[in-house]
């Protein structure tokens, strides 16, 4: 095990001349961080995990194991990516034809979950907040605080800050059952309207 530059990294992590890693960022057995890779602070990075090229990580994102980051993927602040879960960047992928220059950005919003075993096809965004629900292949844009789940993914409803699931009113409230937040559905947008810090 060695600490270096105020992170973590277990001696059998590889990472490359290039990377940028903020303090106290953990990285664990046979991970690779690749040159030009950024992960912020406070991030775990699992077991057998890949963080390409140009990956961008906020703080405190936890990728759990045998997750691969490609080039072109942005995940922001408080960011969860299950066990397993997957990220393209080219749509249609050819061995015999070089793509490189053609990968498409997927984001992952401020707070959003991906599941285990989730696909995200490229160039499709996650809202601040959605979850991804276990073996979900996303094909589309995801909303801000949506639940999507199967094969397409499709929402099936809308979740809290903290994990659970809204139940909307005939007023277009509701009310999270784990933090007593205070959120409004309109126009087929959910926003949180009252905090509880």
């Amino acid at each position: 095990m060695t600490m270096e530059r105020g992170y973590f990294a277990h001696e059998t992590a590889v990472i490359d001349d290039g990377c940028s890693i903020g303090e106290g960022t953990r990285i664990w057995h046979f991970s690779h961080i690749m040159t030009g890779a950024v992960l912020g602070r406070d991030c775990n990075i699992g077991q057998n995990v890949v963080i390409s090229p140009g990956v961008v990580l906020g703080n405190n994102v936890k990728v759990q194991n045998n997750v691969s980051v490609y080039t072109g993927v942005t995940c922001e602040d408080d960011v969860f990516l299950g066990p397993s879960c997957v990220f393209t960047n080219v749509v249609n992928p050819r061995s015999a034809v070089c793509r490189r220059g053609e990968y498409a950005a997927t984001r992952v919003g401020m707070g959003a979950t991906i599941g285990a075993n989730a696909t995200v096809v490229c160039g499709h965004d996650i809202g601040r907040w959605a979850f991804v629900g276990a073996g979900a292949v996303i094909t589309k844009d995801v909303p801000d605080y949506a639940l999507v789940v199967g094969n397409p993914a499709r929402q099936t409803g809308w979740m809290s800050r903290a994990g659970y699931r809204l139940e909307f009113g005939q007023d277009g409230t509701a009310v999270c059952p784990g933090t007593g937040e205070k959120y409004l559905l309109k126009d087929g947008k959910v926003t949180l309207i009252e905090h509880n810090n």
